[in-house]
């Protein structure tokens, strides 16, 4: 198979010898940003109007909070204006959606008659501030004036499914950072500062990857060495024996005792991204009548934990082989993986509960996630 990509920018099309990587292509532009893929043998885009409707949030919250974060200015070319206060609104969401789905039809039904059979294709959507723009413009408080400065982006490229349920498909993890800044909104600075932590420690200049274990596939964050927020690129999910005592009154929706286990994952407020998946997750949860909470999973209580697995929108859900956390939170400032003592959670394969929520994409075996993806989807043989 090929490793198609093609990248859509200022209204042209790049073809695969051109178009960087994706994380290149995030690296190389501010921005807020979302990502998707298709299913079915390229047929649907997965979730597709709530990824637009995430990545109209995260244009808005950067706008509002964090500007440089979709500018990025420069010493020659600094931002002149303060953040503004654009409102969440339909009109707002419907001007992204015309926005990205007007650059979609001129590079997808391109991108979908190169694609390979067996392939899908993964999509990004990114949208940044034009500075060259913003400095001829003297009014930009308004939502008109906004738009007159933002520029549209897209990268796809090919991408196969890991099939689930095999063991070298689970995933390996280590608590090894800190939790992100404007969580609420998924931007591409975070893309750099993920790069940033793979190749050293922003306190010591220390290379991280020699706090990575051996084998470890995704890193997650916590800002205490106890509670688990989420991974560097997914959210992060245990199902845990149920503790009555602690959890009373506290779930999301009303339940009886009689489930002895409980699905928990860290709060929006605690600082985690609201990943499209994640939020899926906890309404299958929902309709399933499985106990669940938004609290943060804690290290200390890890042995009452019976499964664990990730999401992200290219994964979807991902089963949790190991989970490696160190003796000393603070012994990561200073020490080599090799001086670290890891303390590790292992678990068999992907249990019931995951099984219940996991996507299949065997006709025979599809879940919950998956039907409701079927309803949200985008057929691809009609224009978006």
């Amino acid at each position: 198979m090929n490793s198609t990509r093609f990248l859509f920018s200022h209204g042209v099309v790049s073809y695969s010898s051109e178009a960087p990587p994706v994380t290149t292509f995030l690296e190389s532009l501010p921005g807020a940003y979302t990502t998707t893929r298709t299913h079915e043998n390229g047929s649907t885009l997965l979730f597709w109007e709530r990824h637009l409707k995430r990545l109209a949030n995260s244009t808005r919250i950067l706008l509002n909070s964090k500007p440089e974060l979709i500018f990025k200015p420069t010493k020659k070319n600094p931002l002149f204006f303060s953040p503004l206060s654009i409102t969440s609104s339909l009109k707002w969401e419907s001007r992204i959606r015309s926005l990205v789905n007007n650059s979609m039809n001129q590079v997808l039904p391109i991108a979908l008659k190169e694609r390979s059979d067996g392939e899908e294709l993964a999509v990004t959507a990114l949208i940044c501030g034009d500075l060259t723009k913003l400095k001829e413009m003297k009014n930009v408080v308004d939502d008109d004036g906004v738009f007159q400065v933002l520029d549209l982006h897209l990268h796809i490229g090919s991408y196969v499914p890991p099939a689930f349920g095999i063991e070298e498909n689970g995933a390996h993890l280590a608590l090894v950072g800190r939790g992100r800044d404007v969580a609420a909104a998924k931007h591409s600075a975070w893309v750099s500062h993920i790069e940033l932590l793979l190749t050293c420690n922003s306190r010591l200049r220390k290379p991280l990857d020699k706090l990575r274990p051996p084998s470890v596939t995704e890193l997650l964050l916590s800002n205490d060495g106890d509670r688990i927020l989420e991974g560097c690129i997914t959210n992060f999910f245990v199902i845990c024996q149920r503790d009555k005592s602690e959890a009373e009154g506290k779930y999301l929706h009303g339940y009886d005792n009689g489930c002895s286990v409980e699905v928990l994952t860290a709060p929006i407020t605690d600082g985690v991204l609201p990943g499209v998946i994640r939020q899926l997750v906890i309404e299958v949860c929902l309709s399933k009548g499985i106990p669940v909470r938004e609290v943060a999973p804690s290290w200390k209580k890890h042995g009452l934990w019976k499964e664990a697995f990730i999401t992200s929108s290219l994964r979807v859900l991902q089963h949790v082989e190991t989970i490696k956390v160190p003796h000393s939170w603070e012994s990561l400032e200073s020490k080599c993986s090799e001086g670290i003592s890891w303390m590790e959670k292992k678990f068999e394969g992907p249990g019931m509960i995951t099984k219940v929520i996991q996507v299949k994409f065997d006709e025979q075996e599809q879940k919950e996630i998956m039907e409701r993806a079927s309803i949200e989807r985008h057929p691809l043989n009609e224009s978006i």
